[in-house]
């Protein structure tokens, strides 16, 4: 079975050299780099990982560091799946779908069940991935502690040595100006294995409650700030939270989404044909399967 994998690499990158590009893009030394680094990160879950982010032919802030991640990673027998805030047909995602199809001719799904590797940028996908998968996250600020500490080299010291004082000062200040209520949780720190405080991305509360014992390996990618990390499978990620304020998730209870019916979701508040508000999955193919039976023609 190597050996069959090696010849069709080896075969699609002399494919994609003749159109005037290496196969997925970028060059092997920087692939090569970059998997290096996932594997330090990998060893070492929540534990930020230096790398040399390139230039890509995308916009700044559209998430380049999951993209390279995802060109590393990627080969001739994986299936694609992209999404932005749980949609399948957003910009972000149609354009990454578009450069990633162009530079390997991989096969791209809107199927969570089918994909091998899923790049998503603030959203986690409702259906329960598996062991055979890959999530890559796209990550605008990937260290929590700049929130309180401007210098990088401080910052760095401080993860060093468990130092993370201020970071707690900071959520009791944001829990008193909230009236005694936890902060949002788009953006709230976790602790990693019991070990680094991490930032998960913009994801919402609800979603983070998944990252905690997953079979799947979650891998977060910050191309401006050049940093990855990981959440390699079956690892205990915990909210940074008090004893006497809990961290709570977004409460759906009694709501439903107005195409699929489903109770155990999250929603998002759309405006229908009359203006009124209206809620709907965030994640469109899980409501487009449930809407069809289980299946996405």
């Amino acid at each position: 079975m190597e050996k069959i994998r090696l010849k069709e690499l080896l075969e699609n990158e002399e494919e994609h050299k003749h159109r005037g590009y290496n196969y997925a893009f970028l060059d092997e030394d920087t692939k090569r780099e970059i998997r290096r680094r996932l594997l330090k990160a990998v060893a070492i879950p929540g534990h930020q990982v230096l790398f040399g982010s390139r230039e890509m032919p995308l916009a700044r802030g559209w998430g380049t560091g999951g993209i390279q991640i995802t060109l590393s990673l990627i080969g001739p027998g994986d299936t694609l799946k992209v999404i932005e805030e749980g949609y399948d047909d957003g910009v972000n995602a149609v354009n990454i779908k578009r450069l990633i199809q162009q530079t390997t001719g991989t096969e791209i799904t809107t199927d969570t069940r089918k994909a091998t590797i899923i790049q998503t940028r603030h959203r986690i996908p409702e259906e329960k991935m598996t062991a055979s998968q890959i999530l890559v996250l796209q990550v605008p600020k990937p260290d929590p502690l700049r929130l309180v500490e401007f210098s990088q080299a401080r910052s760095r010291l401080m993860h060093a040595e468990r130092d993370y004082h201020r970071l707690w000062v900071h959520l009791y200040e944001e829990i008193r100006k909230r009236g005694g209520k936890a902060p949002p949780g788009m953006r709230r720190p976790v602790v990693v294995n019991k070990r680094y405080i991490m930032d998960p991305s913009p994801i919402p509360a609800w979603d983070i409650l998944k990252l905690s014992q997953s079979e799947t390996l979650f891998l977060f990618g910050a191309g401006r700030e050049k940093r990855i990390y990981a959440v390699p499978p079956h690892t205990e990620v915990e909210p940074v939270e008090f004893e006497d304020v809990r961290f709570t998730v977004e409460d759906f209870n009694g709501k439903r989404c107005a195409k699929c019916g489903s109770t155990e979701s999250y929603l998002n508040e759309l405006f229908g044909e009359d203006g009124e508000p209206v809620l709907t999955c965030s994640d469109t193919s899980f409501c487009l399967k449930r809407q069809r039976g289980g299946r996405i023609d």
